[in-house]
């Protein structure tokens, strides 16, 4: 049988999270959705997760929650939400950092869905390998489930291409997150991996990539420390469905979504 897994980009603040609980029983019910992920990194006040901004995901309809750098930026609220067993940083951090990096979600009708989370390297932290890191959580996610969706949270276009490519036919999907700007490029790569550089992201888009337009130009003029501020207005949510086969937990099918709330 085939699991429908619902992926929304980078919510920005509670704009993004109006437009998530306006759109989200619409989108599953149109789309047949068995599993609904976020990219939540951003989801509080435009820079990371507090435990009522998780609360209130679950709430809407959320069954799991990836992230990126962003999540240690409401460092006194990190370790509460990271104790959440739905709410996953990149595993690529080092020994130590709070939570964990991958997560055994369950559908409705009991399909286990394997959800992996990595950040890049390429304009971003000095991390673990990324590539060498997925081999070793694949491995141990593969016990569980033959369907495994792997969120990338990277800067680099080549990164995100380099590592779908490596996991081809290992994972059920590669989709990536950070940059906040939707790509075109999804497809099923040759041997049954869905693929997506960027699921974009659902928030302003009266902004620069989610924060204030005046507030970010201000920053790139002066290369002086600014607040930010998340705008209210032009609101859409993206995102991308994934379809895929229970059994072998290759991709059947991939579509962008872009709706304007």
């Amino acid at each position: 049988m085939p699991v429908k897994i619902l992926f929304i980009g980078d919510i920005i603040g509670k704009p993004g999270r109006q437009a998530l609980s306006r759109e989200l029983d619409r989108l599953v019910d149109r789309h047949c959705i068995d599993l609904v992920i976020v990219n939540g990194e951003n989801a509080a006040g435009g820079f990371g997760l507090t435990t009522e901004t998780v609360k209130e995901l679950f709430d809407i309809g959320v069954h799991g929650i990836t992230s990126g750098n962003h999540i240690w930026d409401k460092k006194e609220q990190v370790p509460m939400v990271l104790a959440h067993p739905h709410v996953i940083r990149p595993a690529n951090y080092p020994d130590g950092a709070a939570g964990r990096g991958s997560m055994i979600l369950t559908t409705p009708g009991g399909v286990k869905v394997g959800v992996l989370n990595l950040e890049g390297r390429i304009y971003m932290k000095n991390l673990e390998c990324p590539f060498r890191v997925a081999d070793r959580e694949i491995e141990s996610l593969r016990q569980e489930t033959a369907v495994i969706f792997v969120d990338f949270h990277a800067e680099a276009t080549s990164e995100k291409s380099a590592l779908g490519w490596y996991l081809d036919g290992r994972v059920s999907a590669v989709i990536g997150t950070h940059t906040h700007v939707q790509t075109a490029d999804e497809r099923i790569l040759t041997q049954g991996t869905a693929y997506m550089s960027d699921a974009g992201m659902t928030g302003s888009f009266d902004s620069v990539i989610g924060i204030g337009k005046e507030e970010a130009i201000r920053k790139f003029m002066t290369q002086l420390p600014v607040k930010f501020e998340v705008p209210k207005k032009d609101i859409r949510l993206n995102g991308v469905v994934v379809e895929v086969d229970e059994a072998t937990g290759n991709a059947l099918a991939i579509e962008r979504i872009a709706v304007t709330c």
